[in-house]
């Protein structure tokens, strides 16, 4: 069959044109077989090709507007620049003098992540978790009131209401007039679809027309007409404030209230829960200029001088947690959360936890978590049990089968709710948190930040927290899941093929 014209009467047509059209559709297919594997894992890959092959004249024109997950060269060279700046900086910082006990396998994932474009792990970090929805809210308005200098914040989604986000938003505006600089960035299309977006941006708006030193961006933006056009699945998933230098916060969650301003998740009485975390210590210098990069991407603007860092002290800090900031996203060249995962994963000996909403693995993550499971970790996966994403549900699906039968033991928040705290724990002194799922997309598209925490305690306090969550969900049993209907057997299968289109 004639793909491109099957079903309108290509054979009332001259020979010469159903030659041409032949010739074409040969010509396409041989085309993608030999230019769609560059580069790109081989599940990636064949997803592509049987879209293609079974939807031309959808999958096509989509593999041109999205079948790259690259940003910008303009974008591309500014992260190369920062990156190579950073280097540069702390090149003098040894990786590891400052694990305790001599671990050599730390010291190693530490040199990794460092390798990749991450900062060094430091001591002196004082790493405070915070469970609460809206004391996360309460907590960040209370330090933008305490600011001199600046304020820097960016995050995938932004709403505005008067409970949660309003006070700080109102605590913004309170920096601005006396004075403080505000750099405020969100993502456009993750921004742009909540309800109420018109109201936030001339709220916005109107902040920067007041002060001048109140400047806010939109980063990636989608602006044909201004000939700003990025493509529609590279996003800047990252959650950070920064103040003064002095203190950040960072974590899952979104700056909206926790209903996401759905009316349908009001009616169902569905919440998002979060676990996030405000952070002191040379640590924060490591989200400020992973915030300074988003800036300087989006805008321009180095503010390598601006920045309230000092290295020195940071280098000589003591006490407190171990910790390593690890960005990741397009703009680097490997997947450098997908690896420090991996490479935490294959450390385990005693007990692997990972707390994640979308659990959508590439073969590397699968079957380092079944390996784990194999050589008797024990290992426990915390997802929801229903997602706010159909597709997504359907693809998490798929794996638990391989999952529960290498020995995983799968818990699912209970619904309506959703779990969006993202963490995992390795063993009983590793844990890593932040903004980045445990999918394709977080580890190819998105832009995160991740933080890695070496600290006994801090992960005894993190387990605690994870037993929380744990005390209200259901295990998933083998024989449970081999009963679901068949109906939902399929459309697992479906969405795993197209979990893999990036």
């Amino acid at each position: 069959m004639l793909w491109p014209l099957s079903g309108l009467g290509i054979e009332a047509l001259p020979f010469w044109i159903v030659v041409i059209v032949v010739a074409f559709e040969v010509g396409i297919r041989l085309a993608v077989i030999g230019i769609i594997p560059g580069n790109r894992r081989p599940n990636t890959a064949m997803a592509w090709l049987l879209a293609i092959f079974f939807m031309p004249l959808v999958a096509l024109p989509l593999f041109l507007l999205i079948g790259s997950n690259k940003l910008s060269a303009r974008r591309q060279e500014r992260q190369r620049r920062i990156n190579e700046a950073l280097l540069e900086a702390t090149s003098h910082m040894d990786l590891s003098d400052q694990l305790r006990g001599d671990d050599e396998q730390l010291g190693a994932t530490a040199a990794l992540n460092r390798n990749l474009g991450a900062f060094p792990l430091q001591e002196g970090n004082h790493v405070t978790l915070i469970p609460g929805y809206k004391d996360y809210f309460t907590r960040v308005a209370a330090e933008i009131d305490a600011a001199e200098e600046y304020v820097h914040v960016v995050f995938y989604i932004v709403g505005e209401d008067p409970e949660y986000v309003g006070p700080v938003l109102d605590a913004l505006e309170r920096a601005a007039a006396r004075g403080v600089t505000v750099r405020f960035l969100y993502d456009h299309l993750g921004t742009m679809r909540v309800r109420g977006y018109r109201r936030l941006k001339r709220r916005l708006t109107a902040a920067s027309q007041q002060w001048p030193h109140f400047q806010w961006y939109r980063v990636l933006p989608i602006q044909p007409l201004r000939r700003r056009f990025s493509r529609l699945d590279l996003r800047n998933h990252r959650k950070i404030v920064v103040v003064d230098s002095r203190v950040a916060f960072t974590g899952s969650a979104n700056l909206i209230e926790p209903h996401y301003q759905r009316r349908s998740a009001v009616r169902m009485n569905r919440r998002w829960v979060e676990l996030n975390a405000k952070l002191t210590g040379p640590v924060v210098t490591g989200l400020d200029i992973v915030f300074a990069s988003d800036w300087y991407a989006e805008t321009g603007e180095n503010l390598g001088t601006e920045l309230l860092v000092d290295l020195e002290e940071d280098e000589s800090a003591r006490g407190g947690s171990l910790a390593q900031v690890v960005p990741s996203g397009p703009g680097f060249p490997d997947e450098n959360n997908l690896r420090l995962f991996n490479d935490l994963i294959y450390q385990a000996v005693d007990r692997l936890v990972i707390v994640t909403p979308y659990l959508v693995p590439d073969d590397s993550l699968l079957y380092a978590v079944t390996n784990a499971a194999h050589r008797e970790v024990e290992v426990t996966l915390l997802v929801t049990k229903k997602a706010d994403q159909f597709t997504v549900q359907h693809a998490q699906q798929s794996y638990y089968q391989a999952l529960l039968e290498a020995g995983v033991r799968i818990f699912r928040y209970p619904e309506p709710d959703v779990l969006h705290a993202k963490f995992m724990i390795v063993d009983h002194d590793v844990a890593v948190l932040g903004s980045s799922n445990m999918d394709m997309r977080s580890f190819s598209l998105n832009l995160e930040v991740t933080l890695m925490v070496v600290d006994d305690a801090k992960v005894a306090e993190l387990h605690g927290i994870f037993l929380d969550y744990l005390s209200i969900s259901e295990e998933l049993n083998q024989e449970q899941w081999a009963r679901r209907p068949l109906g939902t057997k399929y459309l697992d299968n479906v969405f795993r093929l197209t979990s893999a289109l990036q």
